[in-house]
């Protein structure tokens, strides 16, 4: 059981690692006046937990132990997404007075993922397709 734990911690460190790359790549291109690392690496984040959940689940392509899936979903993605993030910043923008701005991320952050997720689960389906 510790070798599982190990594992996912593992895997959460690398995605830590890579949020915390990505997130500041966008906010340094786009600005910190609105959280759009945060949200690009939400976004990115379900759209590869959708194609990896599609593909590596019991009837997908490349069907995967328990193990990897755990380590690659709660670990990697676990660390990689930032809903914990958004909901600060988004508390943080309501806090300043910015209810518009915090209105947009919310929406956002919530439509635009639930949308990724989708078309990641689609991807992957065309992928088996073949």
């Amino acid at each position: 059981m510790w070798q599982t734990y190990a594992a996912i911690m593992t895997g959460g460190a690398v995605g830590v690692g890579a949020r915390f790359f990505l997130a500041d790549l966008v906010a340094k291109q786009f600005g910190q006046d609105f959280p759009w690392g945060t949200l690009f690496v939400n976004v990115t984040g379900c759209l590869i937990i959708g194609v990896f959940a599609g593909l590596t689940g019991p009837d997908g392509a490349w069907p995967t132990s328990p193990l990897v899936r755990q380590v690659v979903a709660i670990g990697v993605l676990g660390g990689f997404t930032t809903f914990s993030s958004f909901s600060l910043q988004t508390i943080g923008l309501l806090s300043n007075g910015h209810l518009v701005p915090a209105l947009v991320n919310v929406l956002l952050s919530v439509l635009v993922c639930l949308t990724a997720t989708w078309l990641g689960l689609l991807l992957a389906g065309r992928f088996q397709a073949h």
